[in-house]
């Protein structure tokens, strides 16, 4: 695939070149050119990004550029595990409110693109070696959160095979907390709470941290057949407010094995009620190929109340490891997990979870997995954004959603 060049702008004008891609809809914007200046390990360029140059991802993250929902990936070619050789390239998150440490719909994304580019875009991609019998090729992505190792379907000419999904091996992923009841002020109450003042949820790690609750247990009895996003925006921001504010709740972001402190990234809500979809709509066959022997659907809010289009790749690693803790999912088994768009429109493909290996951390806890999580990514077009320092209210971004007058 050829990469068009940057526009020839003239002046103050400076291109920022992005290639547009989706995973079961969501988008990743991934900036290849343009980008400013970062040094240091990926979490130190992490770190600058965000004291330094958060004008840089609400021009491409918000409007006129983007939107609420925008999600975007920053190429890193060099950092400290790529020069030490493991890791063949790095990149940065980032969304409507910051920059996070893991993303699977980006990293599906990026295995294809990172395939189809050549030396100047990813300097070590004659590294990568193809494996004739699966015809697949394997990189090693430094991710904030660590290393992950993506699947990539090849084609005869090299370039990526879109009729195949891409998968990658998550970081050791874990369960935090399983059925646990968090008590809920009255400032963190509801209206569809109907009385109760606590509600009951599971959290784990996939990269992020998140919280999974049933839309019954938050106060949807219909679950996600009768999705009503307002009420349960409104709810999961609130439920996610009670549990960073209530300092009894700080170990359910903490690695058990390190004492590392994460924050919480995102608020899953579940449906397991919907199970497998019929026949009829033409899943059958794909569920006794793959052996999938269930199915979830989810609607996922991250970041700061960022909808996820897509079923949440590092979610699903997170809901693997605690479905694997629960002995609900064993090794062997796989789970494709739906979001409300893979669910709604069939011919798109939710991520297909299971159980890949133990993390095999020497006296770590023993529930510590890895997962393997797949899907398909698609490209949907190419930009050359430039920005004109006259432009006051574009040479910062800006989103409706948060005006105050």
């Amino acid at each position: 695939m050829e990469i068009p060049q940057p526009l020839q702008a003239a002046g103050p004008i400076r291109p920022i070149t992005c290639v547009e891609m989706h995973t079961a809809g969501e988008p990743t914007r991934i900036i290849w050119n343009g980008i400013p200046p970062m040094t240091g390990t990926l979490l130190e360029q992490r770190a600058q990004a965000k004291a330094q140059f958060d004008e840089f991802r609400r021009v491409l993250m918000l409007e006129p550029r983007g939107h609420y929902d925008m999600y975007g990936a920053i190429l890193r070619p060099e950092t400290e595990l790529v020069s030490s050789g493991k890791a063949h390239i790095g990149v940065l998150f980032m969304h409507n409110e910051g920059f996070s440490t893991m993303c699977g719909h980006a990293t599906i994304a990026l295995g294809r693109f990172l395939v189809d580019v050549d030396e100047n875009v990813f300097p070590r991609r004659k590294e990568l070696k193809y494996d004739a019998v699966s015809r697949t090729t394997t990189l090693n992505l430094h991710v904030p959160c660590g290393v992950v190792e993506v699947t990539v379907p090849i084609l005869e000419c090299g370039k990526s095979d879109a009729s195949r999904p891409v998968s990658f091996v998550s970081v050791p992923s874990f369960a935090t907390a399983i059925s646990l009841q968090i008590p809920l002020p009255e400032k963190y109450r509801w209206a569809e709470l109907r009385g109760k003042t606590a509600v009951t949820a599971d959290f784990a790690y996939g990269g992020a941290y998140y919280c999974m609750i049933s839309a019954e247990e938050l106060g949807f009895p219909s679950g996600l057949g009768e999705v009503k996003l307002q009420d349960m925006d409104h709810a999961t921001k609130l439920l996610k407010a009670a549990v960073v504010t209530n300092p009894d709740l700080q170990y359910l972001t903490q690695d058990g094995r390190t004492a590392e402190e994460g924050f919480l990234y995102g608020i899953m809500i579940t449906d397991t009620r919907l199970g497998h979809v019929s026949a009829s709509e033409g899943t059958a066959a794909a569920r006794a190929q793959l052996d999938v022997t269930s199915e979830e659907t989810g609607l996922c809010f991250f970041a700061n109340q960022q909808i996820d289009r897509s079923p949440t790749g590092s979610c699903v690693a997170a809901r693997v490891a605690l479905a694997y803790a629960k002995g609900s999912l064993p090794r062997g088994e796989k789970r494709i997990y739906n979001s409300l768009v893979t669910r709604a429109y069939r011919g798109l493909s939710g991520f297909v979870g299971s159980v890949f290996d133990d993390a095999g951390i020497s006296g770590g806890d023993k529930q510590s997995v890895r997962v393997s999580v797949e899907g398909y990514a698609y490209y949907t077009g190419y930009h050359s954004f430039v920005v004109e320092k006259e432009d006051s209210l574009g040479v910062d971004g800006f989103s409706v959603r948060d005006i105050a007058l």
